[in-house]
């Protein structure tokens, strides 16, 4: 590839949103340079007023394949990321047959996904009741950590750990180096008050809200980083969901034990009161909580007590959401957001005060860091790979279905008023999304930390 510039009067860089020039080269950043410095004879495409952000890093996606690509898939949710802004997904180690859990399940997902990726991925390990063994050798042979559930995670296939199979398999963890990231909730508060919960009307939201307090969080997180400080392992709290834990891991961090935190897009733009009965796409866990709940999440961003943004983007067939039955108690619990994350997030976070850099911070060097790549993705600095998304903070649109681009086109978004509209996503230098196309098809692969 010969030597390209990208110029616009909103670059975010490391040292802040200027007007640059990023020099591209064989698929890398050359240099990132004032304007006035750009050779003439230099190719350029010149962005004008719209924004240049790094290569979003979605550290959460479950895509499914090999064995239920019919709730997902990599190629729909590679050509979903592109749509949204994200150049690398880290995919999730269940919802897939075989789950992740050995070397052998693992090559299993890299020769599915041949020829079928719009962008970059790696894919987490898992940790379950029995694969103790196993942990070292799928570090060894790459995945950048390890996922595990303290709840039942809704299929079978993929075992829960209690506090005992934990205390195995942490050494492990810990002789890697690698995060281990946590479903944070323990079953017994959920168990106690789905059973109160009994003869309830399970088509209100509240009915679901109840049945996942709190509290089922809150002893989680505190087991989790009861274990860290014994096992000094890096522990990663994903989809954090109850604003009440934040006074627990801002001291745990003040102490220096190694956890971050990760919130989701729909925790931080919804809020239980404003959830229809009976309308099941907004079923997650952990659930959307209240308004006050909500904005205590934002300042756990703005103190940096929560360091980054994932989607958790966990689709299925629609049929499953139970739409029809109108029933949060059966209905799969997850949200699909790929593709809406970067302008919902941008909608929210600018009504509040935050900038685009705050967007790359949490949305890119973040999680590129938590998946071990933060030396080629997430920036945009020399050395880096040139991924970069041509982003429209001032524009304004409805979601549709036409903006979903995943295998099943149904969303808790749809119908919301969004601002920020992704015009182009670059991977490595070249465009794989544009004003709605896919140009030149699947060309992401394996990163390889």
């Amino acid at each position: 590839m010969s030597l390209i510039a990208f110029l616009s009067r909103r670059v975010v860089t490391p040292q802040g949103i200027k007007a640059a020039a990023v020099l591209v080269e064989d698929g890398r950043i050359l240099d990132v340079v004032r304007p006035d410095q750009l050779p003439a004879q230099i190719s350029a495409k010149n962005f004008g007023d719209d924004a240049i952000l790094p290569g979003l890093v979605d550290s959460h996606v479950h895509i499914n394949e090999p064995g239920r690509t019919e709730w997902e898939g990599f190629r729909t949710a590679t050509r979903a990321a592109a749509a949204g802004g994200y150049t690398l997904l880290v995919d999730m180690p269940l919802n897939c047959l075989p789950a992740t859990t050995t070397v052998a399940a693992l090559e299993e997902k890299r020769n599915a996904v041949k020829g079928q990726c719009h962008v970059d991925w790696m894919a987490w390990g898992g940790v379950v009741r029995d694969n103790q063994r196993h942990i070292e050798s799928l570090a060894s042979a790459g995945v950048p950590g390890f996922k595990c559930f303290l709840i039942h995670p809704g299929i079978d296939g993929f075992t829960m750990v209690s506090e005992q199979e934990l205390r195995a398999a942490l050494p492990h963890v810990a002789r890697t180096g690698l995060p281990l990231l946590v479903h944070a909730e323990l079953p017994e508060p959920v168990d106690a008050s789905t059973s109160r919960l009994s003869s309830a009307d399970w088509s209100k939201y509240a009915t679901y809200l109840q049945s996942r307090p709190d509290e089922a969080e809150l002893s989680a997180i505190r087991l989790m980083l009861s274990l860290c400080g014994e096992f000094h392992f890096r522990l990663h709290i994903v989809h954090l969901a109850t604003s009440r834990a934040l006074d627990m891991l801002r001291a745990a961090k003040s102490e220096g034990l190694p956890v971050t935190i990760e919130t989701c897009p729909h925790y931080l733009h919804f809020s239980s009161d404003e959830i229809p009965d009976g309308q099941t796409l907004f079923k997650c866990a952990p659930p959307i909580r209240g308004p006050e709940n909500r904005e205590k999440l934002w300042q756990g961003l703005r103190d940096g007590v929560i360091d980054l943004v994932a989607t958790d983007h966990s689709p299925c067939p629609p049929e499953m959401k139970r739409l029809s039955e109108r029933n949060f108690q059966t209905a799969w619990g997850g949200i699909a957001g790929l593709s809406l994350a970067l302008p919902v997030m941008w909608t929210e976070s600018n009504a509040r005060g935050f900038t685009l850099a705050d967007i790359s911070r949490w949305m890119a060097e973040a999680p590129a860091r938590l998946a071990g790549c933060v030396s080629q993705k997430g920036c945009i600095a020399k050395g880096f790979d040139a991924d970069l998304v041509v982003f429209d903070p001032e524009a304004e649109s409805i979601a549709t279905e036409n903006h979903l681009h995943y295998r099943h086109r149904v969303s808790p978004y749809l119908g919301e008023k969004l601002r920020g509209v992704v015009k182009a996503t670059y991977l490595r230098g070249d465009c794989v999304f544009s004003d709605g196309e896919f140009p030149g098809g699947p060309r992401g692969r394996e990163f390889h930390r």
